[in-house]
């Protein structure tokens, strides 16, 4: 009988062991599915993400032409063939710093406020101040520093949620487009925005604007 009890005891102890050891075979994969967990927004997000369509040559925004009279080695490009961005986690990640970044950097002022003109001036933030084009400008500045393609950051131009007009930048991903806006950080799918679009820069020229046509019927939204 003791002999019994003791290799009783002796099993328990054996099994408690066995359970530890299991336990800390297993945290490395609960360390794993709980990685899995945080970036499953990110996939969930890139899947539902579209490619926005892009018609003929639309006319170039008077604000981007005076931009280069200022900064001429913004304008002076080569020609490139288009590049998307892969959409990495990583990638997600620099997106939301440098839209956050530069969102909460500028101060928001009217272009009259500004620049005494109803005429829009098109610049990067050099007092700290701007409308949505500087935003939009100085999140592709940093963005290329970062060595995102110069084909993937696409100036683009809509009307708001109060038909008014609006410049955001439009990054191409290898899963969609997305948007980088000085009236959000929340980064969205282009077609989840609630924009009206209207033309945008070429991935290959960044003189060149496109159309950007309807979604719902295929037929080119003015962008004149």
């Amino acid at each position: 009988m003791v002999e019994r009890f003791g290799d009783a005891q002796l099993s328990k102890k054996t099994r408690a062991a066995a359970a530890a050891l299991l336990k800390v075979a297993l945290l490395p994969l609960f360390g794993v599915l709980a990685l899995s967990l945080q970036i499953e927004p990110l996939h969930a997000a890139a899947y539902r993400a579209s490619f926005a369509p892009v018609g003929e040559e639309a006319s170039i925004p008077y604000g981007w032409m005076d931009f280069c009279t200022r900064q001429p080695q913004e304008c002076n490009q080569p020609v490139l063939p288009p590049q998307d961005v892969a959409l990495t986690a990583k990638t997600w990640k620099l997106l939301e710093k440098i839209n956050a970044e530069v969102n909460a950097s500028i101060e928001p002022i009217s272009n009259l406020d500004h620049w005494g003109t109803l005429a829009d001036h098109w610049d990067y933030p050099i007092d700290g101040k701007g409308d949505c084009k500087i935003y939009a400008l100085e999140k592709r500045r940093q963005l290329i520093e970062r060595g995102v393609p110069r084909q993937a950051l696409l100036m683009t131009i809509v009307k708001d949620h109060h038909n008014m007009g609006h410049t955001i930048l439009t990054v191409r991903t290898d899963k969609g487009d997305f948007i980088l806006d000085n009236l959000t950080d929340e980064i969205l799918s282009w077609d989840e925005t609630g924009y009206h679009f209207l033309k945008r820069q070429s991935q290959e020229d960044p003189n060149v604007w496109l159309a950007i046509l309807s979604p719902a019927s295929g037929r080119k939204i003015s962008a004149r």
